[in-house]
């Protein structure tokens, strides 16, 4: 089956390929008649926000910072982020998995993000809440990277209460490419993208191909297609464009593996207990986008429908609850999801902005949980069709009080309608919940080039809709009837946060932040089933620590550090846990990075990264090791037009975990459970090399 996918996929490469090729070479047969954009070199940067920035814990990130950092996976590149890390427990086809201010957000609850602002979480997802897969993003289409930390942004709203991430796109690209890339273990990528004139507006469309078996035993196979068409009308005050995306990927994934298997000989570290689980993964969407700007307004406004679909096979306990068949189930969520954002903003000559903005989404849910063996259906725990709709509308007010002093003040107000058909009609139902969040900034400065803020507010995130609506366990059957609690809706966080930002020193751009945030309710990871649950209210605090040092006009050092505290802050309803610490919570981590380049012909870098250790289980008395990773760069320009580059990952080839849990399982022969720990190593030392040509 997996054989004539790729031969179907092939022919559609090959289909397309011979359609941005065509377009490439119009574009260069009417050079002659067409507007060209003349060849900029272009230099390492960063926006510096003093006096622009509500918090100290929020940036703009440049598409050259982008390419210069290596990424073995997709998702990686949203380390580029201070103190965000993205590691993965399972194949190159799903979700990273995210940690942030000693948050373990699993596959993006509590982490907003966007592309073109379009959201990127899935709520009630099959898999996790705010599911968020990145791997329909293509890293050369990016223009920038904007993050904020905290929920003290009016315009933000759920999963945003950690940090909100949002991805743009350009509309023009300044040159045609073409790259081609290899590597160890299977990796292939081939990409092509190019843009021209087309009317009153410009047409971009971009191309990619990628292949992976990654280190495991069992080749992971997985390979994906991405595309993206784009025409854009404006410029820089009055603009529009209409965005086409689509993606589609599959993979034989390596999930975690218990540790005991390995330490008996059963399998190695890149080995595999159930070789039948398996993704596949799609996505499409529509969108548009329309901007305006004056010399006292600013009017924005998207609408977008998206298409995804994902059915995900895993077995992450193996025989601890069916020692005949085994545990592994599927996953199946197909869902279109459509809203629209806007909002304005009216400058007003006294230092006042007010923005008053609206958003709406809604989601079409069909989702589906199974038991099945080798992919085989055995029974189906529960089918439901889920109708998710929300309406937000917020106001945010700037005003800038004195020379040295300002304020953000902001309210948001959300509105959810949860509407869940189960096949089980126990629990089918509706639920209308809602909620206020004010949000409050205080800016003082600059003086001397350093700025100061203190920022407080509410956010929150959603529940999964099923168990809002739930009233019995599923998958018992109509006649047992055994009760099952619902979850709140809504569950609310509050943070706080206190920063300092400087230039002092020039050419350096540093802030320092110190933060906490409280949750009414902890969500985490059940490794039988692959999603969360709500838990216990929590707290987390600590600091984080972002340097950005343009040392030279060829040499850009920057380096990061964060630590942070994480507990519940109620007893478990379970007498036998005893413990506050928060399991999957990591304590501490920090990057150190070095960029070189406009060094003649040679460019490269070197970037280490560093993922502290955090418990496993809430008395702390079983814990992951800490972790350091070395990647490098390396590239030489033969001309302007054509470029190779070099890619080492895991350069010292450390050993360890990229995740780990500990949870109860059975494998097979074992005549009871185990309680171990489960992990899914980091990848070995691999190397890659691309060759780009640029026209």
């Amino acid at each position: 089956m997996f054989a004539n996918r790729l031969n179907y996929h092939q022919t559609i490469i090959l289909f397309c390929m011979t359609i941005v090729t065509s377009l490439i070479l119009t574009s260069q047969l009417y050079a002659g008649g067409i507007q060209t954009l003349e060849e900029v070199e272009v230099t390492t940067t960063s926006e510096n926000l003093i006096g622009s920035a509500d918090t100290a814990a929020e940036g703009t990130i440049t598409n050259d910072q982008i390419e210069s950092r290596p990424a073995y996976r997709i998702g990686e590149l949203l380390e580029i982020v201070p103190g965000l890390n993205a590691t993965q427990h399972s194949g190159e086809g799903k979700a990273n998995q995210y940690y942030l201010r000693g948050f373990n957000l699993d596959h993006g609850t509590d982490l907003e993000i966007t592309i073109d602002d379009m959201p990127v979480n899935q709520r009630t997802h099959a898999h996790g809440q705010g599911y968020s897969d990145l791997n329909f993003l293509i890293p050369e289409l990016v223009k920038e990277i904007q993050y904020k930390k905290g929920p003290y942004y009016a315009g933000e709203g759920d999963f945003s209460s950690v940090g909100t991430i949002h991805i743009n796109y350009i509309d023009t690209l300044p040159q045609g490419s073409i790259k081609s890339s290899t590597g160890l273990d299977g990796y292939y990528r081939e990409f092509a993208a190019d843009s021209l004139k087309l009317g009153n507006g410009t047409f971009l469309g971009a191309l990619e191909y990628e292949h992976n078996d990654g280190p495991w035993v069992r080749p992971a196979d997985f390979r994906k297609i991405n595309g993206v068409m784009r025409y854009s009308l404006g410029d820089e005050k009055d603009s529009f464009n209409v965005t086409v995306m689509g993606y589609d990927g599959h993979d034989n994934p390596t999930n975690q593996i218990p540790l005991r298997a390995v330490n008996e000989g059963l399998i190695s570290q890149f080995g595999i207990i159930d070789s039948s689980d398996a993704i596949s993964a799609s996505r499409y969407s529509l969108s548009g986008a329309w901007n305006h700007n004056s010399d006292n307004s600013i009017a924005k406004a998207n609408i977008y429908v998206i298409n995804n679909n994902l059915d995900m096979f895993s077995n992450f306990t193996y025989f601890l609850n069916n020692p005949a068949h085994g545990d592994q189930f599927e996953q199946t969520d197909h869902r279109v999801t459509s809203g629209i954002n806007a909002s304005y903003t009216l400058i007003s000559k006294h230092d006042m902005e007010n923005t008053f903005g609206v958003q709406l989404q809604n989601d079409n849910i069909f989702v589906g949980l199974n038991n099945t063996e080798k992919r085989q259906l055995l029974s189906v725990v529960r089918y439901d069709h889920v109708i998710e709709s929300s309406g937000s509308i917020y106001l945010e007010n700037h005003v800038t009080w004195i020379d040295k002093f300002r304020t953000v003040t902001g309210l948001r107000g959300d509105l959810y309608n949860f509407q869940v058909n189960s096949d089980n009609p126990a629990n089918s139902g509706t639920k209308l919940e809602g909620l206020i969040s004010p949000k409050l900034s205080l800016i003082f400065g600059p003086w001397s080039e350093i700025e100061f803020y203190v920022s407080a507010g509410e956010g929150f995130h959603s529940n999964d809709a099923r168990g809002v609506t739930i009233s019995q366990v599923p998958g018992t059957g109509a006649d047992s009837n055994i009760p099952a609690s619902k979850v709140q809706p809504l569950v609310r966080s509050v943070g706080y946060e206190a920063g300092i930002r400087t230039v002092l020193l020039t050419g350096l751009q540093s802030s320092l932040s110190f933060f906490r945030i409280d949750f009414d309710s902890e969500l985490t990871f059940e490794g039988d089933a692959g999603t969360t649950s709500p838990g216990r209210p929590s707290r987390r605090y600590g600091f984080e620590f972002t340097n950005y040092y343009k040392a030279a006009s060829w040499l850009t050092i920057d380096a990061d550090l964060a630590y942070a505290q994480a507990q519940y802050t109620a007893s478990d309803p379970d007498p036998s846990v005893i413990g506050s610490h928060i399991p999957g919570s990591i304590e501490g981590d920090g990057s150190l990075g070095v960029s070189i380049d406009n060094l003649g012909k040679y460019f490269g870098g070197l970037r280490l990264r560093y993922l502290g250790p955090y418990p496993l289980i809430e008395d702390n008395s079983i814990r992951a090791p800490g972790t350091i990773i070395l990647n490098a760069r390396a590239g030489y320009k033969f001309t302007k037009k054509l470029v190779t580059i070099i890619e080492a990952f895991n350069l010292l080839n450390a050993k360890g975990y990229d995740i780990a849990y500990y949870y109860p399982s059975r494998l097979k022969g074992e005549s009871y459970e185990t309680s171990d720990i489960h992990f899914h190593p980091i990848i070995p030392i691999n190397l890659r090399i691309s060759v780009n040509y640029k026209f």
